[in-house]
């Protein structure tokens, strides 16, 4: 028996983001969607099925896992975009007969087995889709799932609730590390600070409306403030006088300064200057200059409309920022409106507010946008990479190449201003 996290045909609207991972390696809260799954079911076996372009790189962080293959001759298979709740393992158990469960018309998971199976192996394919189980039965269940970029962002502080009350079983000592004179815990029994982590005097960790997590080997510099729910990753750094609001999730070897709240910032990425960001998704390998601002909140209140796909989505929101894809980067001042999307390795400046949908590989800003072209973006990256001691795999740099060919077309004309 063995469990296979997949990617469904809906990945297109968790851009930018999922351009670069599969969608079960989205983060919300502390933790991967694919590692909330796993969770779930502990100890099982289990496989990862993504786009093709995306398995080399797979195969290269998950040793000894088998992507986009199946061997068993019974497998459950649960989408990698679900936001699984603890009680997934009695809403789909693990053994069962064949079954399609869904929500909507939107595909959960399928328990499949025996010559189900094995016709099923002939006919897989990627991404996957509900019309390759046709004839199972269905069974109909409410679980969570993220239709785009926005609903990770929304349910990104219950989530953090979550992965605390998980990992604080885990924890006898809750706070470790070295804690300076000066410090101040409010309500010190919702933080956890791991071994090797500095507190620095003046800092203020309020965990009254959440739980507060900090990573094993992060700084917190003095007088930094931050407000739970609040997850700081490993060997992250929290400047001087920065303001962690609420619901933020920063991740491991981030630098992150100004002021930010109901954010997510995936691994490896720099805010470290003035500047505010809210209701907002930062890829990874990003770059925010200096005095980087985003507004999340319209004039009027109104709902906030985004582009994506080279559709208009009215997201029904009257709170969101700026969407950012990996190897992104914003010069010193740069002004964001609200709901932008900036695509993949973007390098976006100049006064006044850009497009608010910035395609994957754009140089520029408001006054005009050129294609930023891959072999430069390349070198760049690299040296980025480089500074934290990375080096960049055949399988990564194919990937850029790859997404700069599929989003070509979205660059057809000089000075593509599309806002």
């Amino acid at each position: 028996m063995q469990l296979c996290i997949f990617e469904d045909d809906r990945y297109g609207d968790l851009e930018p983001l999922s351009l670069y991972r599969p969608t079960f390696e989205l983060v919300c809260g502390k933790n991967t969607l694919r590692e909330k799954i796993l969770r779930s079911y502990p100890g099982v076996k289990y496989s990862l099925h993504c786009r093709t372009y995306l398995a080399p790189l797979q195969e290269i962080l998950n040793p000894g896992i088998e992507i986009n293959k199946i061997s068993d001759d019974e497998c459950l298979f649960i989408n990698g975009s679900i936001i699984a709740s603890k009680d997934l393992s009695n809403i789909i158990p693990l053994n069962n007969s064949d079954k399609l469960y869904l929500n909507g018309d939107r595909i959960i998971a399928a328990h499949v087995s025996g010559k189900n199976l094995k016709e099923l192996k002939s006919r897989l394919n990627v991404p996957i889709d509900k019309r390759l189980f046709s004839g199972l039965p269905v069974e109909l269940v409410e679980v969570k799932t993220a239709q785009y970029i926005w609903d990770l962002i929304y349910q990104n502080g219950k989530e953090l609730i979550s992965d605390f009350e998980f990992y604080s079983s885990l924890n006898k000592n809750r706070i470790s590390g070295k804690i300076s004179d000066g410090v101040h815990f409010v309500e010190k029994e919702n933080i956890i600070i791991e071994e090797g982590a500095q507190i620095k005097p003046g800092v203020v960790i309020d965990a009254s409306e959440g739980p507060v997590f900090i990573g094993k080997n992060s700084i917190i510099f003095p007088n930094a403030v931050i407000e739970g729910p609040a997850y700081i990753g490993e060997s992250s750094l929290i400047k001087s006088c920065s303001t962690i609001y609420k619901n933020v999730s920063i991740g491991k070897l981030c630098k992150i300064g100004g002021e930010v709240e109901n954010l997510v910032f995936l691994p490896y990425s720099n805010k470290q200057h003035a500047g505010y960001l809210g209701h907002s998704y930062i890829g990874s390998w990003v770059n925010i200059g200096a005095d980087t601002n985003c507004s999340d909140l319209k004039n009027n209140y109104g709902s906030i409309k985004v582009k994506l796909n080279g559709t208009t989505v009215d997201t029904g929101l009257q709170f969101l920022g700026l969407i950012m894809g990996d190897h992104s980067k914003t010069a010193i001042n740069t002004m964001f409106n609200t709901g932008t999307i900036a695509g993949f390795s973007c390098n976006i400046f100049g006064s006044g507010f850009p497009a608010k949908y910035i395609p994957s590989f754009s140089w520029g800003g408001s006054d005009d946008l050129i294609t930023y072209e891959a072999d430069k973006s390349i070198v760049t990256a690299k040296k980025v990479m480089e500074r934290r001691l990375k080096k960049m795999s055949d399988a990564e740099e194919n990937i850029f190449k790859f997404i700069f060919s599929v989003t070509e077309k979205e660059r057809t004309n000089k000075g593509f201003n599309i806002g």
